[in-house]
């Protein structure tokens, strides 16, 4: 088993604003997309990296990433496009992939080592079970509470084989209106059991200006 890495950075983040992609804003002294993708680099299970931005800043990343053994791709409109994009990237050496939120840049070598072990047997995802009570609403109004041991917080890497990714992404053509947020729906869409590695606050997405304050 050969495992690569699609890091996605295409989205430009407006939601914390600024004039450059939040994966380029600085936290804890380099940029955001890095920390993430220096952990994969380090770690023994990855043998490759690809780099999925923006189509207008593709330059600037290459630039940015000069020092590092990664490609670079442009992104797609939406996330799915852009892993897509990353894995066709892939070396063609490589059999599974494990894709990753550059927004999520303190993923940890155990989550990986753990990701690359269930690997081996089946597609699997990243994610964090709830702690707090969860309830459905209704016009703003409490309409029933659900069970918390059965909810979990979706994270990354989220991993399958590259063949079989590529055999979704193929059947996902007879199915336009799919718009996917992430590989684990993809999955659930065509039938395929996604088996669950427990996550971290710390593998947390920073989306808004009081998610970057937490990592400062």
């Amino acid at each position: 088993m050969q495992i690569g890495v699609v890091v996605t950075a295409g989205g430009l983040g407006k939601r914390i604003g600024g004039e450059i992609p939040k994966q380029l804003v600085k936290l804890q002294g380099k940029a955001m997309w890095r920390h993430s993708a220096e952990t994969f680099l380090n770690n023994k299970e990855i043998k490759s990296l690809v780099l999925s931005v923006p189509e207008d800043w593709q330059s600037y990343f290459i630039e940015e990433a000069k020092d590092l053994s990664l490609i670079v791709v442009v992104g797609g409109k939406e996330r799915w496009q852009s892993v897509k994009n990353g894995i066709e990237a892939l070396p063609k050496n490589i059999s599974h992939v494990m894709v990753h939120d550059a927004a999520r840049p303190f993923v940890s070598d155990e989550i990986i080592n753990s990701v690359a072990k269930v690997l081996e047997n089946d597609c699997c995802m990243v994610a964090k079970p709830v702690f707090d009570t969860v309830k459905i609403t209704e016009n703003g109004f409490v309409k029933s509470t659900i069970d918390r041991e059965t909810v979990w917080l979706a994270q990354t890497p989220q991993a399958a084989p590259v063949a079989l990714l590529k055999e979704l992404y193929k059947k996902m053509e007879n199915f336009p209106d799919f718009c996917p947020t992430d590989e684990a729906s993809i999955f659930e869409k065509f039938g395929i059991p996604t088996r669950i590695v427990e996550g971290n606050a710390l593998n947390d997405k920073i989306t808004t200006k009081e998610d970057m304050e937490k990592f400062l």
